[in-house]
């Protein structure tokens, strides 16, 4: 073929198509929209929760196997303990009939005594139990997700606990699922009461499994290797008097003036099952309150209506 008649004109730009740092800068731009949309708007919410939904039975499925075989090795290796904790059980049980006898009087005299000072009664905290379905695999981050959502009434703030103590709190609740965000990621924070001291402060979670820091306390403070803490009940979410953690090291060294204080959390999370979810404090207490203004004002009105029949029915 003659030289003079191929075309040396370059290929249209269209044919080309756009640069890879073009599109890498496209696809940047367009994830930084996104994130900061989803961060201020919720925009992602609803697909969100729709895959969380949608992808619940495969989880279901996915986990069965591994459910299967420990449920097994359980069954196999745990008759002996099962009936070794029984007897123990039952021995405790009937060790403690009088305190529990005694718990009941004074139930009964805490009762009159509310009721002589014109007290209400405490309102016990409303709980339901959960099964965990698997932990988050990201290993920056500490959550677990459990199988109870939206349409068994969980709500996002709900604490979540087992037999030892305060798990965490969860985050994000979907319509058959929930995210529970645990004490010892970097975004937990819990208030707390020294239950030697009668102390109270702020545990923030560490980042690092099985850790967290109690921060915030002078140099100087009465805090020792050992002291138990408690939720403190101050925020109106947690239930007060609840064990949260462990001080396992105090370095009073800190930086501004501050200890550097290491807690190891009470409830531990390997091997677990089963959580107990617990309604919000400040949400029964305004329930309370406000189902105690109505009935006083019913009362009222009934109180005042009467009075006006009376009156209208006297003789002039």
């Amino acid at each position: 073929m003659p030289l003079g008649t191929l075309d040396r004109n370059p290929p249209p730009f269209f044919h080309q198509g756009p640069s890879a740092l073009s599109r890498l800068l496209l696809a940047a731009a367009l994830a930084i929209f996104l994130m900061a949309a989803d961060h201020r708007f919720a925009l992602i919410q609803p697909l969100r929760n729709a895959l969380a939904t949608g992808l619940l039975p495969a989880v279901r499925v996915l986990g069965l196997p591994v459910a299967l075989v420990g449920g097994s090795a359980d069954y196999i290796g745990g008759l002996d303990q099962a009936l070794a904790r029984n007897q123990a059980l039952q021995r405790q049980l009937t060790a403690q009939a009088e305190q529990t006898s005694r718990a009941e009087r004074l139930t009964q005299e805490n009762a009159q005594l509310r009721g002589l000072l014109g007290l209400r009664p405490a309102t016990p905290p409303r709980s339901q139990v959960a099964e965990v379905l698997y932990e988050a695999p990201d290993p920056y981050v500490h959550k677990l997700f459990i199988d109870r959502g939206t349409q068994q009434g969980v709500t996002e703030g709900m604490p979540v606990m087992n037999e030892h103590g305060i798990l965490g709190q969860v985050t994000r609740a979907y319509l058959l699922s929930s995210e529970v965000t645990l004490l010892a990621d970097r975004d937990a924070t819990i208030p707390v009461l020294n239950a030697r001291t009668q102390h109270r402060a702020a545990a923030f979670g560490s980042g690092d499994e099985g850790q967290m820091e109690l921060r915030f306390v002078a140099a100087n403070d009465d805090v020792k290797v050992g002291d138990t803490l408690l939720t403190s009940g101050v925020d109106g979410i947690y239930p007060a008097g609840v064990p949260v953690a462990t001080v396992t090291s105090v370095n009073r060294q800190g930086e501004g003036g501050f200890a550097h204080i290491g807690l190891s959390p009470v409830a531990k999370t390997g091997g677990l099952r089963f959580v107990l979810l617990v309604g919000p404090v400040d949400k029964q207490a305004d329930t309370a309150v406000a189902a105690a203004v109505a009935a006083a004002s019913a009362a009222a009105s009934a109180a005042s209506a009467a009075s006006a029949n009376e009156f209208g029915s006297a003789p002039r």
